[in-house]
C-alpha cells in the first residue's frame, strides 16, 4: 500500500539506472534510486520528490501524516563512528541519547556530511499501558493518547492589553495557560478520567511512565563496552578526505563534553585506505622518475643529456596537474595511477630527441646545434605520430559511461594530456635546451670499465639483432605464417581469461553480517554477538583494533534475528602477509562455519565506495511473470542449495530475513457489531498496545521529544496476551478480545523486497578461491536461468562489471580503429598504418600471456594496461616504420630500408621500453 504505489510513479526520470524497495513488518519502507554518473543529484532529487508527490494522495493516512523523506544518499558510508562507556554505568540507551543529543547536529552541519544513520534511539517518555487497570476504570489506549494530546500541549492564550485597546491602557504582558510537559511525574499527574464521586483517574494509575528510548530494535556495543554509533555518508560530490578529517576535528571539538569514561572509536573509515593509496602511489611516482632517470644515463653515459629528459619531467607533469584542475578531476589514487603510466611515456618523447641528436654527433661530428638541427628533420614527424596514436588509443575511453567511464575517463584525460604535453615540450624545449647544454663529442674520452662492458653487450645485441632480422625478411611466407599463429594464440587466450572488474584489496576494515533463525529474541542474538566479539578481540586480537556490533539490523533489514558489524583492522605495517584482511576473512569464515545456530558472513568492504553493500557479486531474482511470493521463496531457496554444492562459489546467501511465525488475528465482524464496537477502536487498540504508537512531545533538558504509547511487557508477552485487552462498546461495556477474536498461527515475512517493480530477493555472494568474480557471475546466470518464471538483474558493483565487460570489445576496437584512422590521415598512405598495427597483436600477447601466467584476471587494470601496451607497441612501430619510409624515400629497397630503420631505432626503442 505504500512501496508499490511510490514504485508506480517512479517513471520519466533521466539517467535512472535501477531501483529497489524493502518494506518491513515493523512498519518502515525503503525504495533505493540508483543513478548513473551523468545524473545531476540534485536534479534527480527533486525529480523523485516530484514523482513521490503525485503518490502521495494515494497513501494511507499515516503516511502522509509521518511524511516521505527524499534525501541524496551515496549509498556507502564514508564512515562509522562509535561512542563507548569504559565505566560501564552507562546503557545503551544512554550512550545513545548522549550521540543523538550532542553529536548528531553538529556533525551534519559539516560541509560535506550527506547523511547520519545512528545506531540507537535517543530518550523519549514511554508510557507502558497495564490493561487490566484499563478495564478497571473503563478506559481504552486511545483514552489515553486523547487525554495526553489535550494536556501536554503548548498554549499560548494572547496578551494582556494586546491592540486595539481602550485608553489608558497600562499593562501589556503576554498570557500562557500551560508548556508541554518534561518529567515522568507530570506525565503520571495527566487526569483521564472524573468519576461520579469526584474523584481523577490520572495515568498513574493505569500505566508505568518512564523515560526510555525511542525505540528498542537495536543494540550495540564496542569491544564489549556499551556503545552506540553513526554511520556518516559522503554529500555528492564532496571530498571524502576532508569530510573525514573536519569529522574528527568537531568531535574531538566536542569531546571535553563527554562525560567521564566515554571514548569514541572509528570502526570503520575508508579514508586511511585512500590516504596510504596516495602516498603509495605517489612513492612509485618518484621510484619511477629514479628510474627513467637511471635508464637514460645507462644508454647516454652523459650527465648532460641525461639532465635534459629529466628537466621535462616535472614541466610536463605540472602542465598535466593544470588539466586535471580545468577538467575537474581531483588527486586521487586513479588520477596518480594514470601519472605513474605516464612517467615513462613523456619522458620518451625527449629521450628520442636527445638519443638521435647524440647518435648524429657520434656518427657524423656535428656540433650540438646542427646535429639539433638535423635530429628535428628527421623525428618531428615521428613525434607527431606517436602523439597522434597515444591519443588515439586513449581519447575513446573518455567516452564510455557509467562507473567505469569514470575510471576510464581520469585515465585518459590524465595520459592523453600528459602525452600532448610532453610531444609539445619534445618540439620545443627539448631541442633547445640539446642546443644548449649539450657538448661536442670529445674524441679522446674513454668511458669506465662498467660502461665499457655495457656497450659491448648493445652493441652485441644491435648485431645480433640485425642478423635475425636479415633473415627473418628473406623467408616473409614462414614468418607470416609464424605471425598469424601469434594472432590466434592472443585471440584464444585473451578469450580464456577470466573476468573481473576491479581487485579486491586490503582496506584495513571487515564486515561482519549474521543472522540467527527466524523468531529468535533479540536476547538470544545477542548473544551470538558476544561470541563474535569473543572471537575477534581473543583469536584475532593482534591484528583488529575496534569491534563493533550492532544487534537488531543489518544490510538486509531490521529484525530481531539480524545483526552487522564493523571491524578496524590494525595498519598495514602492524600487519604481516600472513594477515591482510583477506586471510583475516578466510580464517573467521572457517570458524564462523562451525556455528550451527546461526549464519555469520565476514566480509570485505566494496571495491568502490557505492556500489554495493561488500565485495563480492549482488543480484536480485524477479517474479517477472508475477507467479507469487511462495514460488519465489522456493527458486531462492533452489538457487541458494546448487549455489552451495557448486565449487566456483562460496558464502552464496540471501541478502533478506526469512519467513518468521506470525500470530495471524481473526475479528468476528458480526461479534464485534453485537457488541456495540467501533472497527476504529480496535485497530486503534490492537496497533497501541502491541505496536506502540507516537503521541506527541515533550521537553527533555532544552530537547523537544516524543512520547511513545504501549502496553507493557508482560502483557504483550504470549499469544494468550490478546485477552487481557479490552475495547469498550457503545453501552459503555467493556469487552476483552477474546470474545470477538481468535487467532492461529501461520508463517508470513518479516521483510518484503521489490527490484524494478517486481516482488524479488537480493542474494550476495563471492567467487571461490582461484575463480573470478565474472566466473562467479555467469555460473549464477545459469542457476538462475534454471527456475521458470523468474529473471536475474544485476545491482551494485555486479552490474557495474557486466556494463564493463559489454562495453571492452567496443573500447578495443575504437581504439584500434582510431589509431589506423589517424595513420592513415597523417602519412596519406595505407601501408604505413597496416605496418603499424600489424606489431600490435605482439604486444598483446605478452601482456596477455603474462598476466595469465600471475593469476590474474581481465578486470578494468588490465584493460588499461592493455591499451597502455597497443599504444607503446604502435609507437615502437612507428619510430621504425617512419625512418625506413624515409629511407626508402632516398632510394633504398625496402628490405634495405627496413633493416636501416630497425637498427637506427633500436636503442631509443629499449631505452623506452
Amino acid at each position: 500500500s505504500v512501496t508499490q504505489v511510490i514504485e508506480q510513479q517512479i517513471k520519466g526520470i533521466d539517467h535512472l539506472l535501477y531501483f529497489s524497495s524493502t518494506s518491513s513488518s515493523s512498519g518502515q519502507a525503503r525504495i533505493s534510486v540508483t543513478f548513473d554518473q551523468a545524473a545531476d543529484p540534485d536534479i534527480a532529487q527533486v525529480q523523485v520528490q516530484n514523482s513521490v508527490n503525485q503518490a502521495l494522495n494515494r497513501l494511507p493516512q499515516e503516511v502522509q501524516q509521518q511524511g516521505v523523506t527524499v534525501a541524496k544518499s551515496q549509498g556507502d558510508s564514508l564512515m562509522v563512528v562509535s561512542l563507548y562507556d569504559t565505566t560501564r554505568k552507562m546503557t545503551r540507551v544512554d550512550v545513545a541519547d548522549f550521540l543523538v543529543s550532542n553529536l548528531q547536529d553538529p556533525i551534519s552541519r559539516i560541509n560535506g556530511v550527506g547523511e547520519i544513520n545512528v545506531f540507537g534511539a535517543q530518550y523519549a517518555m514511554r508510557v507502558w499501558l497495564d490493561p487490566h487497570r484499563l478495564n478497571a476504570y473503563q478506559l481504552m489506549p486511545g483514552d489515553v493518547r486523547t487525554a495526553i494530546e489535550a494536556q501536554n500541549t503548548q498554549v499560548t492564550a494572547g496578551e494582556l492589553g494586546a491592540p486595539p485597546s481602550g485608553p489608558g491602557q497600562a499593562l501589556n504582558a503576554t498570557v500562557t495557560a500551560q508548556s508541554r510537559l518534561q518529567t515522568p511525574e507530570q506525565f503520571r499527574a495527566i487526569i483521564l478520567k472524573t468519576q461520579a464521586n469526584g474523584a481523577s483517574v490520572r495515568l498513574g494509575d493505569v500505566a508505568r511512565v518512564e523515560i526510555g528510548a525511542e525505540n528498542y530494535q537495536t543494540s550495540s556495543f564496542l569491544n564489549g563496552f556499551p556503545a552506540s554509533g553513526f554511520s556518516v555518508s559522503l554529500a555528492s560530490g564532496a571530498n571524502a578526505l576532508e569530510t573525514a578529517d573536519a569529522v574528527r576535528a568537531e568531535i574531538e571539538r566536542l569531546r571535553p563534553t563527554f562525560p567521564p569514561g566515554m571514548q569514541v572509536a572509528y570502526p570503520r573509515d575508508n579514508t586511511p585506505f585512500v590516504r596510504v593509496s596516495v602516498e603509495g602511489v605517489v612513492h612509485t611516482l618518484i621510484e619511477a622518475i629514479v628510474l627513467v632517470v637511471v635508464v637514460m644515463y645507462l644508454f647516454l653515459q652523459n650527465a648532460r643529456a641525461t639532465l635534459i629528459p629529466a628537466i621535462t619531467v616535472p614541466v610536463v607533469l605540472l602542465g598535466t596537474f593544470g588539466v586535471l584542475a580545468i577538467a575537474g578531476f581531483t588527486i586521487n589514487t586513479l588520477t596518480l595511477f594514470a601519472m605513474v603510466l605516464a612517467i615513462g611515456l613523456l619522458v620518451d618523447d625527449a629521450i628520442v630527441v636527445v638519443e638521435n641528436v647524440e647518435r648524429i654527433m657520434h656518427e657524423e661530428q656535428l656540433p650540438p646545434r646542427e646535429a639539433t638541427e638535423r635530429s628535428m628533420g628527421e623525428i618531428t614527424g615521428a613525434l607527431v605520430g606517436i602523439t597522434v596514436v597515444l591519443g588515439a588509443v586513449f581519447l575513446p575511453m573518455a567516452l564510455f559511461g557509467g562507473s567505469t567511464g569514470i575510471i576510464y575517463r581520469q585515465f585518459s584525460i590524465t595520459i592523453a594530456s600528459a602525452m600532448a604535453l610532453s610531444a609539445f615540450i619534445a618540439l620545443t624545449l627539448t631541442p633547445a635546451l640539446c642546443a644548449t647544454l649539450l657538448k661536442p663529442v670529445e674524441k679522446e674520452r674513454r668511458p669506465g670499465r662498467f660502461f665499457r662492458w655495457f656497450n659491448r653487450n648493445v652493441e652485441r645485441g644491435q648485431d645480433a639483432y640485425r642478423r635475425r632480422m636479415g633473415v627473418l625478411l628473406t623467408r616473409p611466407g614462414r614468418w607470416m605464417a609464424l605471425y598469424a599463429l601469434v594472432v590466434v594464440a592472443m585471440v584464444a587466450l585473451y578469450l580464456r581469461m577470466p573476468t573481473g572488474f576491479l581487485p579486491v584489496e586490503d582496506q584495513g576494515q571487515v564486515m561482519v553480517q549474521f543472522t540467527t533463525p527466524e523468531g529468535t529474541p533479540m536476547a538470544r542474538t545477542e548473544e551470538l554477538a558476544q561470541r563474535i566479539n569473543d572471537y575477534f578481540v581473543n583469536d584475532e586480537k593482534a591484528n583488529v583494533e575496534a569491534v563493533f556490533l550492532v544487534v537488531g539490523r543489518n544490510n538486509a533489514g531490521t529484525g530481531q534475528n539480524a545483526g552487522q558489524g564493523f571491524l578496524a583492522l590494525k595498519p598495514w605495517g602492524d600487519r604481516d602477509r600472513h594477515n591482510t584482511a583477506a586471510a583475516i576473512i578466510e580464517r573467521a569464515n572457517t570458524h564462523f562455519r562451525r556455528f550451527a545456530d546461526a549464519r555469520v558472513s565476514v566480509l570485505s568492504p566494496p571495491a568502490v565506495r557505492g556500489l554495493g553493500q561488500s565485495s563480492g557479486f549482488e543480484l536480485w531474482i524477479r517474479d517477472s511473470e508475477s507467479i507469487g511470493r511462495d514460488a519465489l521463496a522456493q527458486a531462492q531457496a533452489r538457487v541458494l542449495q546448487q549455489a552451495g554444492d557448486d565449487p566456483d562459489l562460496t558464502a552464496v546467501r540471501l541478502n533478506g530475513l526469512g519467513d518468521k511465525a506470525q500470530l495471524q488475528l481473526d475479528i468476528d465482524s458480526a461479534q464485534s457489531s453485537a457488541l456495540g464496537l467501533s472497527q476504529g477502536d480496535i485497530n486503534s487498540t490492537l496497533s497501541t498496545a502491541w505496536g506502540g504508537s507516537y503521541v506527541n512531545d515533550f521537553i527533555d533538558r532544552g530537547r523537544v521529544k516524543r512520547v511513545y504509547l504501549q502496553g507493557d511487557a508482560p502483557f504483550r508477552s504470549a499469544p494468550e496476551d490478546i485477552g487481557q485487552w479490552y475495547v469498550r462498546g457503545a453501552d459503555g461495556q467493556m469487552a476483552p478480545f477474546s470474545s470477538f477474536a481468535s487467532s492461529h498461527w501461520t508463517r508470513g515475512p518479516q521483510l518484503l523486497q521489490r527490484f524494478n517493480g517486481l516482488s524479488a530477493v537480493q542474494l550476495q555472494g563471492s567467487a571461490a578461491e582461484g575463480r573470478s568474480s565474472g566466473e562467479a557471475m555467469d555460473r549464477m546466470q545459469a542457476l538462475v536461468a534454471q527456475q521458470q518464471g523468474f529473471d536475474l538483474q544485476w545491482s551494485g558493483l555486479s552490474y557495474q562489471e557486466q556494463l564493463s565487460s559489454n562495453q571492452t570489445l567496443w573500447l578495443y576496437a575504437a581504439s584500434v580503429a582510431f589509431i589506423f584512422l589517424c595513420l592513415a590521415a597523417l602519412y596519406e598512405s595505407w601501408s604505413v598504418p597496416v605496418a603499424v598495427m600489424m606489431v600490435i597483436p605482439l604486444g598483446v600477447l605478452g601482456t596477455v600471456a603474462a598476466t595469465t601466467l600471475a593469476g590474474f584476471v581481465n578486470d578494468i587494470y588490465f584493460q588499461v594496461g592493455l591499451l597502455t601496451t597497443i599504444g607503446l607497441s604502435a609507437k615502437n612501430a612507428i619510430l621504425i616504420v617512419e625512418f625506413a619510409e624515409a629511407e626508402q624515400k632516398a632510394g633504398r629497397s625496402p628490405m634495405a630500408a627496413a633493416l636501416e630503420g630497425a637498427r637506427l631505432r633500436l636503442r631509443p626503442i629499449v631505452m623506452t621500453s
